[in-house]
């Protein structure tokens, strides 16, 4: 039984390598490639290692707008957070009463999901030109995005409310709590590591999203339609010195939210 055990370890283990090889082995080669010499190509081998090309994301590029669409990126990635945040907290607090019409509400909600993204941006850009609105990347671009980060931080807010007992909100209002006490200084502090976790989703979904965003954002490019369009007519390592720089955000981001979650579980654990 042990020996059998052990070698059901080992091919586990074997099968999880092989995954993270296959998914983060283009990630290594990018990786790689943005260090590439000053008189470097885009392929191995390695021509010298240096920073030049990540010097060169500073300067002025003859195609490409890096700073411009980075900022784009992140402006709308925050502009959908904060929506995503607020409207699924606002879902779950009302979906924990029935109503009338809420299982209507809760597949509308999440439709979006099984529609295809690019459907979805022909949809709304078309809709846009015909009330004579010019689509941009702050508002038919930010809509289309809300349809797919919305229905992550509402269906994640609903299994958070599924498993909180009520018991808590009823002990606060039996000491005299007021609905507003109750909210901020009992579910509030309970669920504020979910909502984090809904912030970084709708970050996230928004800061990389590219097919939703095709056909809405108007004259300016977010940073994965410009980093889509730099593919075709970028020659240099310069796109793979992006390609690191904002995938490092990424993760700092993501290690960020991380941090904050489990400063939170801390603080309650000692309350």
């Amino acid at each position: 039984m042990h020996e059998r055990r052990g070698r059901e370890f080992y091919i586990l283990a074997a099968f999880f390598t092989v995954f993270v090889l296959f998914l983060y082995g283009p990630l290594s080669a990018i990786l790689i490639l943005s260090f590439q010499g000053p008189h470097g190509g885009l392929t191995f081998p390695l021509n010298g290692v240096s920073l030049h090309w990540f010097a060169n994301l500073f300067e002025t590029q003859a195609v490409g707008d890096f700073g411009g669409s980075f900022r784009r990126s992140l402006m709308l990635g925050l502009m959908v957070m904060v929506v995503t945040v607020v409207v699924s907290l606002m879902a779950g607090l009302a979906f924990r009463r029935k109503f009338v019409g809420a299982t209507v509400l809760f597949y509308v909600a999440i439709a979006s999901l099984v529609v295809p993204s690019i459907i979805i941006s022909l949809g709304i850009g078309v809709m846009f030109q015909q009330v004579g609105i010019a689509p941009a990347w702050y508002t038919s671009a930010f809509g289309a995005q809300l349809t797919w980060a919305l229905p992550f931080g509402v269906l994640i807010m609903f299994a958070v409310f599924n498993r909180f007992s009520p018991s808590y909100e009823e002990a606060a209002r039996d000491l005299g709590a007021t609905a507003w006490q109750t909210f901020r200084y009992v579910l509030l502090p309970m669920i504020a590591p979910s909502l984090i976790g809904v912030a970084l989703f709708g970050f996230t979904l928004s800061y990389d999203e590219f097919a939703r965003t095709l056909l809405t954002a108007g004259t300016y490019n977010t940073l994965p339609l410009e980093i889509m369009a730099m593919t075709t007519n970028v020659t240099t390592p310069v796109l793979y010195a992006l390609g690191t720089v904002t995938t490092v955000f990424s993760f700092i981001v993501i290690g960020l939210a991380l941090t904050l979650i489990r400063s939170l579980n801390r603080g309650r654990a000692k309350g």
